[in-house]
């Protein structure tokens, strides 16, 4: 799978930057700056949403109620009323609180020297953009060709570096969508864009109206075998594979600050325990 920063940049035939300039009237280098302060929050925010395969159920299941493909395809819906609805309502799975969405935009103005409010009304449109490109190439509908042209990438790259946000470089993608967990996942997105997932179908079985109660049976229980083979000999891979998923499903494809990463986290980690001393 594309990591995050590239699938956005595939976005309107790979003229995600241009769009986002013209919207919230920016030069190109500050608007690539912009996508790209952002993008470590979202990766962080959709891993912090997965930690198990019930939460990542969950996410996507949300993801895969509305058709986000017309915003990856045609970003002007994006800029809606409509779209922007569509996109605070993933943020609010993902980040949890607009405070915790208003404290990355804060972040990420700091070090990009872009402003508050524009970064904050970037959030929902890139969110939008995020799942209609999930959308697109979990069910097989992502081009393998790279609109993002050669001169553009490597500009990009020059505006990158000169903040610290620099991509990382292109890494042998792992097979993830060979197990019956990710392929009801592409059932799932497919049945909500229309499109048509590559893998070949899992075979017919009591749940196949419901691909996620499947999907999760394989995942959580193990085989009635297993009861008799020792421990060590089943298990293990099972967290690892679902770890493995989770990263190469929502990694952000840029190297960051230390420093700006370990401030994205603390926000993350003081929202969250702020929230959890009010639910007690």
């Amino acid at each position: 799978m594309l990591p995050l920063f590239d699938l956005m940049m595939r976005a309107q035939n790979g003229a995600a930057t241009d769009a986002m300039a013209r919207q919230f009237n920016l030069a190109q280098e500050q608007a690539a700056k912009a996508m790209a302060a952002l993008m470590p929050a979202f990766s962080s925010g959709l891993k912090r949403s997965a930690t198990t395969p019930y939460d990542f159920g969950a996410l996507l299941k949300t993801f895969a109620s509305g058709d986000y493909t017309q915003y990856f395809e045609d970003m002007s819906r994006a800029f809606t009323p409509q779209g922007i609805a569509a996109g605070n309502s993933i943020l609010e799975q993902i980040f949890g609180s607009k405070d915790v969405s208003r404290a990355i935009a804060a972040q990420a103005a700091q070090i990009t020297g872009v402003g508050q409010e524009i970064l904050k009304q970037m959030l929902p449109v890139m969110a939008d953009m995020l799942m209609g490109g999930l959308q697109k190439q979990t069910t097989g509908q992502m081009s393998a060709a790279n609109p993002f042209g050669e001169a553009m990438q490597q500009a990009t790259q020059q505006w990158l570096e000169a903040t610290g946000f620099v991509p990382k470089k292109a890494q042998p993608q792992p097979t993830i969508f060979d197990n019956p967990f990710t392929q009801s996942m592409q059932a799932m997105f497919s049945a909500a864009s229309g499109g048509q997932p590559q893998q070949p179908a899992a075979p017919a079985n009591p749940f196949a109206d419901n691909p996620f109660a499947k999907a999760f049976q394989d995942w959580m229980t193990p085989p009635a075998s297993a009861a008799a083979k020792p421990a060590a000999a089943a298990a293990p891979e099972t967290p690892n594979q679902f770890s493995d998923l989770v990263n190469a499903m929502f990694d952000s494809g840029l190297e960051v600050q230390k420093n700006y990463q370990k401030s994205l986290e603390s926000i993350f980690d003081t929202y969250r325990a702020k929230a959890d001393g009010e639910e007690k």
